[in-house]
């Protein structure tokens, strides 16, 4: 035994998450054991792995299994692997602390969270199970030691804020966690995790396609009372994706979901397919029924697990699915692919691409037949991941048809039901030839915008796109079926009749003078003064040129630190509102200059603020509006 012996500290959010699980942030506590046995596969997963690759490391891999041991009497359950192992360093790394993101967020919501479903839902998300432990036991021993070391580790802790880790001479290769349980009767713990049929059940139930053998040594009666000992395995270890889908019932695909998923609910749909020809390949894929926390993070977990010839290869092999789909979980079995390749060289290799088509195909057409045949399934489908789909309107020229008869968009036709662009299409008006559509933060602020009264008025259907990538790919695409995508924030509109346009020809003349003096006074500002056709009752509105960027843009390249030029808009009046024919006859009349210049702010400033924009200079907007509303009291 050496003398490296330490008392060492969770990480503080280590030990808040630790306190809600020993007080029993949910009831089924049967979690634990699944997520002990699925690190016992992985980690015999990474053994093979390695054994393949480091031809020195001098390992036996004949025999690599997990197993389960019971002692009624000293109360203990010890699930234990011959797998990778962990150094002292890993251990302290991977168990003292919690190093993921947004670990705040979830201990927020396990603090909110009355559902039980829901909590083992935020569990599986973020990875975590290892920590469930708790609930069951009142302390928690862990042996391991790393192959290829000659040393090896044992961490335990009591789940209170603190843990001791000491070096061990006589470690066997691999891990044994065993959990010292509390007692059976408490109200803590509804389940005798010592019984054999309650850990039978429930390695059934999780793990029965862990593809290594979970083995128990159980008792059984003899002759004349006598009692035998005989070791069995528990799981039927069979690769799902290996068999038909005839043999395969919906309650396994569930299960199998849930373990690659590490998710608690059951997926929306599953995607069984074979590959056959020069290169063979079976894959299981998922399409989840709720969006991770981590989908729009950066260090979110992104594409499928990898396996060759049933050799797990790696886990996140986002090489064989586009960011767009990251959502897609499952496992993808290929034959003739070296057990040994690397990351880089895997992203260029000329059988993965040609998988990856292949897999991002049959995503994409069972979407469209959930989409014609499953509404309420693609509605859920659409909640959870419309916004990631769009992505792929960037990224995936080849698919982009397919991809744009997927969308569902928010329109002005109904404020519940999105609409497709062949619907938006179908009920154009006639002479119409273009789709109209607006961006923003949020629908009420849209739906309020001085851009859309003269649609209303006229009737015409808007699309309402909120998302902030509907900025970027409606400019990318740029049309659908022929139909230009035209925001109805840019460039000049025309849906005027021949006798409206002749009445705002006569109004530009009369109102000429006032718009270039408006021109010149507001230069800094905008680039232009003009009469507006798309106003009814509000008397100003900012518009863009028809291929200048949005502020939204502008700010979202700003936020990602990138530098653009600043773009100046243009500035359009009603010559139907009071507040603009009142400003042209001061002007006409010569009305002090400085008092008409402040005009001419605020009407900038408030049609700034009627779509959602920023002042330049709130302070002196402020001013001149209050000095304004004095003089009428």
């Amino acid at each position: 035994m050496s003398d490296r012996v330490e008392t060492l500290e969770f990480q503080a959010e280590a030990r808040q998450l630790l306190q809600l699980m020993v007080h029993s942030i949910y009831s089924n506590k049967d979690v634990f054991l699944r997520e002990l046995i699925s690190n016992a596969s992985d980690a015999l997963d990474k053994l093979r792995l390695e054994s393949l690759v480091d031809k020195d490391l001098d390992v036996d891999t004949a025999d690599l299994h997990i197993e389960l041991e019971i002692d009624k009497d000293a109360r203990t359950l010890t699930v234990r692997d011959n797998g990778i192992g962990m150094s002292r360093d890993e251990v302290v790394g991977l168990i003292g602390t919690i190093a993921k993101s947004g670990t705040a967020e979830l201990l927020r919501k396990l603090r909110e969270s009355q559902d039980a479903a829901a909590s083992q839902e935020l569990i599986g998300q973020f990875g975590v199970g290892f920590y469930a432990t708790f609930m069951v036991a009142d302390t928690v021993t862990l042996v391991t030691r790393r192959a290829g070391q000659s040393g090896g580790t044992r961490w335990e802790s009591a789940g209170e804020g603190t843990y001791s880790v000491e070096s061990v001479d006589d470690a066997p290769q691999g891990t044994s966690v065993t959990l010292h349980l509390k007692p059976a009767d408490t109200e803590d713990n509804l389940h005798d995790y010592t019984a054999e049929w309650t850990v039978r059940e429930i390695v059934k139930r999780y793990s029965d396609f862990i593809a290594w053998p979970i083995r128990m040594t159980v008792e059984r009666p003899g002759e004349e009372g006598a009692t035998t000992t005989e070791t069995q395995t528990l799981n039927s270890m069979k690769a799902l994706w290996a068999r038909s889908r005839d043999e395969v019932d919906e309650a396994e695909y569930h299960e199998f979901y849930k373990h690659v998923a590490r998710d608690w609910a059951d997926p929306l749909e599953t995607i069984h397919m074979r590959g056959e020809g020069t290169f063979e390949y079976e894959a299981l894929l998922f399409l989840p029924s709720h969006a991770p926390l981590d989908l729009f993070s950066p260090q979110g977990h992104r594409g499928v697990q990898l396996y060759v010839k049933r050799v797990f290869i790696m886990d996140d092999c986002d090489a064989l699915m586009p960011n767009y789909l990251r959502f897609v979980k499952g496992v993808v079995d290929a034959h003739d692919l070296s057990l040994n390749i690397s990351r880089e060289i895997l992203q260029q290799d000329r059988q993965i691409r040609a998988v990856r088509r292949r897999l991002v195909k049959k995503v994409l057409a069972t979407l469209t037949e959930m989409k014609a045949e499953r509404a309420e399934a693609y509605r859920t489908f659409w909640g959870e991941f419309g916004a990631v789909l769009k992505e792929g309107l960037l990224e995936d020229t080849d698919n982009s048809e397919t991809l744009l008869n997927l969308l569902r968009l928010a329109s002005t036709r109904d404020a519940d039901e999105p609409t497709t662009l062949a619907d938006y299409v179908g009920r154009m008006k006639d002479g119409q030839t273009e789709i109209y559509y607006a961006t923003g933060d949020s629908r009420g602020t849209i739906e309020n915008s001085p851009h859309l009264e003269a649609f209303r008025a006229k009737g015409y259907e808007v699309l309402i796109l909120t998302d902030p990538v509907d900025e970027v790919w409606v400019e990318r695409v740029g049309a659908y079926d022929g139909k230009t995508l035209r925001s109805v924030a840019k460039g000049q509109v025309d849906l005027e009749t021949d006798e409206e346009k002749a009445k705002t020809d006569q109004e530009r003349k009369e109102y000429a003078d006032l718009l270039t003096w408006m021109s010149e006074a507001l230069a800094d500002s905008v680039k232009e003064v003009r009469l507006s056709s798309r106003l009814t009752t509000s008397p100003a509105c900012v518009v863009g040129d028809a291929h200048d960027m949005t502020p939204t843009l502008e700010k979202m390249y700003r936020a990602m630190g990138q530098e653009v030029p600043r773009v100046k808009r243009i500035l359009e009046l009603n010559p139907g509102h009071p507040l603009v024919t009142g400003l042209r006859k001061a002007h006409e009349q010569n009305a002090e200059g400085a008092a008409l210049t402040e005009t001419a702010e605020l009407l900038y400033g408030m049609a700034l603020l009627a779509e959602g924009g920023e002042l330049a200079d709130p302070a002196r907007f402020t001013r001149i509006l209050a000095d304004r509303l004095a003089r009428t009291l």
